[in-house]
């Protein structure tokens, strides 16, 4: 009689292979002591929606939800917000960019030197929005096998400069900049393609999405990405050693004819590479294989240079200057938001603050030098949609005190629908100093 029960029970719960989530690849090589990036394909979601991803040791049955999930013993951690780029796409897909910490690395290292199994797991959740199926959890095997060739090729950290001290360079009228280079962590091997690209003063400057490597887009979405003046192009092979420095475009080919701000752009394109393909198929998502070559889990930096008195572009005397948003510029609910300003030498990290219409500060996030920009939340401008609200950066020096500041700059929030239900207001504070990969 039990067994029968048991056999009903399951037969109630059970969902069929056909209406099962999918995903591909099944398994992935990734890098023991360091991070990886990794392009992976759901499909077969039929009105599923992805929750949270973790990583962990072991696997137990999810019962009475489908699959397998973690372990809550073995959990090594959670795909970091800052890293999310992924998104719904496809044929019932879900593009999953799956970029692992050197953190949870180090954790399975070391449990596997401690004698556990030299796998470990990555387990996506999905829910029904209605309530009336059970979760789903997805998990892809990940295998310690090194950052080499068997790895696929991903950018890991990229950092642009010039050569000099000056970590916003100006420049006169009509004079040739000082050369400039990319300094690249990846891992994997396979050939490097892409653009240098410059934004001229007065143009719309790039959304965060523009400056995602095109590996790193649904198949749909490549392509879509807005383009600017083109300088040179390059295609280099990168051996399976870990970094790479990438010298930039001519000097002379550098615009320095009308004064104001230029931002020079380092554009990825997708190469192909075996160890990243991603069978659509295979994953219910689509049809065919996505190379996704040279993915990552960031947008790529952007270098800046003033031609011209830099003075001119901010207050009188003052080095630390904001970029963008504008003065007065408007935020649009559901797009990306970041913050962008130039930097001084005497700063070991920049804090930047948002406040609102009261003056309660609402956002304090720490930045190392040499990024100069930072991603806000998704939920910030959701929050304040139709808002006033007001930013600024400071400049802190190894003791953590303030040596320069910026004034406030406004903020306009647009857009979100009345109608939607009021939310909790939040205040987010990330002490976490943002390295220049996330």
């Amino acid at each position: 009689m039990r067994a029968i029960l048991a056999l009903l029970l399951g037969a109630l719960t059970a969902v069929p292979l056909s209406g099962q989530i999918r995903r591909n690849p099944t398994g992935v090589n990734v890098n023991p002591t360091g991070p990886t990036t990794v392009f992976i394909a759901f499909g077969s979601l039929e009105g599923y929606v992805p929750v949270e991803a973790l990583w962990c040791g072991e696997l137990v049955p999810a019962s009475p939800d489908l699959g397998e999930k973690c372990d809550p013993g073995t959990v090594f951690g959670a795909l970091p917000a800052r890293f999310g780029q992924s998104r719904l796409s496809g044929q019932d897909g879900f593009s999953d960019i799956m970029s692992i910490p050197a953190s949870v690395a180090r954790r399975a290292y070391q449990a596997a030197e401690a004698g556990a199994d030299s796998r470990f797991f990555y387990v996506r959740r999905f829910s029904d929005p209605q309530g009336l199926r059970p979760d789903q959890y997805v998990p892809v095997t990940c295998r310690l096998a090194g950052g080499g060739a068997r790895t696929p090729l991903a950018l890991l950290d990229v950092q642009l400069r010039f050569t000099g001290d000056d970590p916003v360079l100006s420049v006169g009228t009509g004079e040739t900049p000082p050369p400039l280079e990319a300094r690249i962590a990846y891992n994997g091997t396979g050939r490097l393609v892409g653009r240098w690209e410059v934004v001229s003063p007065g143009e719309d400057p790039p959304t965060a999405e523009d400056l995602l490597t095109e590996a790193t887009l649904p198949a749909e979405l490549r392509g879509t990405q807005r383009r600017f003046t083109e300088l040179e192009r390059f295609n280099v092979f990168l051996p399976p050693t870990g970094e790479v420095t990438l010298p930039g475009p001519r000097p002379d080919a550098l615009p320095t004819a009308v004064n104001g701000l230029y931002q020079l752009l380092l554009r990825i394109e997708v190469s192909d590479d075996k160890e990243g393909d991603v069978d659509l198929g295979a994953a219910g998502a689509g049809q065919g294989v996505v190379a996704t070559g040279a993915v990552a889990g960031f947008p790529m930096p952007v270098l800046r240079y003033f031609v011209g008195d830099a003075g001119t572009l901010g207050p009188s005397g003052a080095g630390l200057l904001l970029l963008e948003p504008l003065a007065g510029a408007a935020a649009q609910v559901g797009r990306s938001l970041v913050f962008s300003w130039t930097q001084i030498a005497s700063a070991l990290l920049y804090r930047l603050q948002l406040r609102d219409g009261g003056g309660e500060v609402v956002l304090s996030a720490v930045v190392q030098a040499g990024v100069g920009s930072y991603g806000a939340p998704p939920f910030l401008a959701a929050d304040h949609a139709g808002e006033v609200l007001e930013w600024r950066v400071l400049a802190l020096n190894a003791a953590g005190e303030t040596v320069e500041e910026t004034p406030w700059r406004r903020l306009v929030v647009e857009g979100g629908s009345p109608e939607r239900l009021p939310l909790p207001r939040r205040s987010y504070q990330d002490d976490q100093p943002t390295t220049p990969s996330g």
